[in-house]
């Protein structure tokens, strides 16, 4: 180990991880400079009265797919259709921007055969254990957008 290099582990300060991005965003450039960087996708459901937030989904573009990173309905909504609309509308926003696919993740106690139901295929698992629940990735390829 150089003698001017320090390892320091804990917490990060508020500019750390936008440093180490950057340095990835620059190594990974020589490979992906051209693939377009596309916005963050909010889908909400508002309550008609009042405008509150009953659930949503969030997704971010990660190199040609959309990754859903949440999906959440407040309990008395569920069972209404709502979270099948999100995503439905969610897939016709990806198929728009020309995206490969959709991924997400979901443990054990969560919405698995929901995401199934709706034609994802789970494509990897992280085993669980009585203290830590199992976790799952689920795909769908969009038909119209094939990879090389």
């Amino acid at each position: 180990m150089q003698p001017f290099i320090e390892i320091v582990a804990g917490e990060p300060d508020p500019g750390d991880k936008d440093q180490l991005l950057n340095i990835l965003r620059g190594y990974n450039a020589q490979w992906t400079a051209h693939i377009a960087d596309r916005p963050h996708l909010a889908i909400l459901a508002r309550s008609k009265e009042g405008g509150d937030v009953i659930g949503g989904l969030f997704a971010s573009d990660e190199y040609n797919w959309l990754f859903i990173k949440y999906l959440v309905m407040q309990e008395e909504f569920r069972g209404m259709g709502l979270g099948s609309r999100l995503m439905r509308d969610a897939e016709t926003i990806a198929r728009e921007r020309g995206y490969f696919g959709l991924f997400l993740d979901t443990f054990e106690f969560q919405a698995k055969p929901f995401y199934e139901k709706l034609g994802y295929e789970v494509f990897g698992s992280l085993e669980g254990n009585h203290e830590t629940p199992a976790r799952f990735f689920l795909k769908k390829r969009l038909a119209a957008t094939q990879p090389d």
